[in-house]
């Protein structure tokens, strides 16, 4: 579908997710409106269809202005943070107060036909369900508050808080909402920033501790961004949307970064993760169920792959 002749706001211009979301926009032609950040006026169309405005994300009614006229609303804007000093004040209350703005504006633009919301799949999968193999996680599951705060999880209780008061507010004030709920986001940077799932993998990787016998979730931001695109232009598209292109234990995303940086030195809990491997269980271990995200695609997507994930988003860090 192109975008000539529509206007959207993408709230979170500078993130990780919102920067390739922008870019995708106006290779669609649609008009943008983002948060004031300068490496988008690098993007091809930007001159002449990106406009720039700036806004606090917990100040009441600053996104009036941007929102006005605008056929559709991308809220990505939060927190990646996954240890704070404050945990209430620096991850959870923007994520739920910045949210409620950005719907509060939305609700007066008549024009608006859409707002879709970036949440995680930490809203989904802490619910105390055990997670094997067998176990398909879709988009029916509900992180439980009180299991994210027992775990420390403060991320998980943002995004779980957070979209509990934008369906709340959606549905009392009749705005089309959809939410896309993608894994760990990986895959090139456009940003000058390093975001704090990209930065998983090196921490993971030079941390003074041995690594974590779990698994991740990984997607490329690019298949997000375009899932997120999909969520507003297909009409019937509702509800919730999970995202996740592979499921890989940590151990394999060592095993691919060796492969790709044989010259990279490697610390020595990355040999001996490698050699207990057959040994151990890996915990966690499910698969996401693509029935729901098929449809919205109207095709399976064609994710990219695990290797190129890993090998992109290494490259934008060690290049």
């Amino acid at each position: 579908m192109s975008g000539v002749g529509k206007v959207v706001c993408v709230r979170g211009g500078s993130g990780y997710i919102a920067s390739w979301l922008v870019k995708l926009l106006l290779q669609r032609e649609y008009t943008v409106k983002a948060s004031k950040t300068g490496h988008l006026l690098a993007l091809d169309g930007a001159k002449e269809r990106l406009h720039l405005f700036e806004a606090s994300l917990l100040e009441e009614g600053s996104f009036d202005s941007a929102i006005n006229g605008c056929d559709g609303v991308f809220h990505t804007a939060s927190p990646a943070i996954l240890s704070a000093t404050d945990p209430q004040a620096e991850i959870i209350d923007p994520a739920v107060k910045g949210t409620l703005s950005v719907l509060r504006s939305c609700a007066k633009v008549p024009s608006i036909k859409r707002v879709v919301i970036t949440s995680s799949i930490a809203r989904v999968i802490y619910n105390g369900k055990t997670l094997t193999p067998d176990v398909e996680v879709d988009e029916t599951w509900i992180s439980d508050p009180v299991i994210c705060e027992n775990l420390k999880h403060h991320y998980a209780v943002s995004k779980t808080l957070a979209e509990n008061v934008a369906w709340k507010f959606a549905n009392e004030n009749g705005i089309d909402l959809v939410t896309v709920h993608p894994g760990v986001v990986i895959g090139p940077l456009l940003q000058p920033t390093v975001n704090g799932s990209v930065k998983l993998i090196p921490t993971q990787i030079n941390g003074p501790q041995t690594f974590p016998n779990r698994v991740y979730t990984f997607v490329d931001v690019r298949d997000v961004a375009n899932v997120h695109i999909q969520a507003f232009e297909v009409a019937s598209a509702s509800g919730r949307y999970c995202l996740a292109g592979n499921v890989a234990h940590i151990s394999e995303i060592i095993k691919i970064l060796r492969e790709l940086y044989l010259t990279l030195s490697f610390p020595e809990k990355s040999f001996i993760i490698l050699d207990q491997e057959k040994n151990l269980t890996k915990n966690g271990i499910h698969c996401l169920a693509a029935v729901k995200m098929t449809s919205l695609s109207r095709q399976s997507i064609e994710y990219q792959t695990r290797k190129q994930k890993v090998s992109e988003s290494a490259s934008s860090l060690w290049k």
